[in-house]
């Protein structure tokens, strides 16, 4: 991976690891959601509008198929995570979601897209899955799949929410993770346009249920707006840089060096949202740190 790539990763992730710290925060659900789609089509309008006034009309069916695809996915994606920051510690879902993701779309890369690895990438990717482990938690979640013995039952039922939250997230990221590569690898589509216009796909989909009940809706959203609006503002920097960096290096390089907002995660969610075991955690961010090196060599 060239320097220019990694340091456009590196940069998306100290963006990602803030956006999801504010969404955290604001402990919302599918109408924070709605709302942080609403904000972003408002806030990026101008962009996407000045950039894609020649080039959308170009675009036939397939484009539009990604872009429609991608919406969805997008939309699964951030409902899952919100719902497992609700049920569970932002330092289990965060790590778990970012580690599975990057991680199975490097292997489908791999596997179905061609890309190689090299036997320094592997031992990266071995680093980085073992710092995953220690900021999820590391044996206390070896403690809590044998059933929380010995520990406290509700710290144990929520980490297993936390695994399975953060599982779930992974496995939609890596589905938008390659859907969006090749859009912008092989289609050629502007990494803006693919994050701009997918926001539409997203918001037509979130409206139904924001719109079920308005009243409601509002009163949550009077109470968020402020970390909808911190999403929505730099949430589309982080992943447009990440699709910037794919369009120059391979899938399966970008998405596990993608893992360093682990590192500001675990410095700042520790930090902020008060959930323990920071050293164990910065213990795992090092590893990430040395496994992202290795995989930009």
């Amino acid at each position: 991976m060239s320097n220019s790539a990694l340091s456009l990763v590196i940069l998306a992730g100290l963006i990602h690891a803030l956006w999801n710290i504010a969404a955290k925060k604001a402990g919302g659900d599918v109408r924070f959601a709605g709302l942080t789609a609403l904000l972003m089509a408002i806030i990026w309008a101008p962009l996407g509008w000045y950039l894609g006034k020649d080039v959308v009309i170009q675009w036939g069916r397939l484009e539009w198929f990604f872009i429609i695809l991608s919406g969805a996915l997008h939309v699964l994606y951030f409902v899952v995570l919100l719902r497992g920051y609700r049920k569970a510690d932002l330092t289990v879902v965060y790590p778990l979601a970012r580690g599975s993701g990057p991680l199975l779309s490097s292997s489908i890369a791999i596997i179905f897209l061609g890309e190689q690895l090299s036997l320094l990438g592997g031992f990266g990717i071995i680093a980085v899955v073992m710092g995953v482990f220690l900021i999820a938690g590391g044996p206390r979640l070896i403690r809590s799949l044998r059933g929380g013995s010995g520990g406290d039952n509700h710290d144990a039922l929520r980490i297993r929410k936390g695994l399975f939250y953060g599982l779930l997230t992974g496995v939609f990221i890596a589905a938008y993770t390659v859907l969006d590569g090749y859009a912008v690898k092989v289609l050629l589509m502007s990494p803006i346009l693919v994050d701009y216009f997918g926001n539409y796909a997203r918001l037509a989909l979130l409206a139904p249920t924001v719109l079920r009940n308005f009243p409601d809706t509002l009163a949550s959203w009077k109470k968020e707006w402020k970390y909808a609006f911190v999403v929505a503002a730099i949430s589309p920097i982080s992943y447009v840089l990440v699709l910037y960096a794919m369009q120059t290096a391979p899938l399966s390089h970008v998405a596990p060096a993608r893992e360093v907002s682990m590192l500001f995660a675990a410095l700042i969610g520790g930090h902020l949202l008060d959930e323990g075991d920071r050293v164990q955690r910065i213990l795992g961010a090092v590893c990430i740190a040395f496994g992202v090196m290795a995989l930009g060599n």
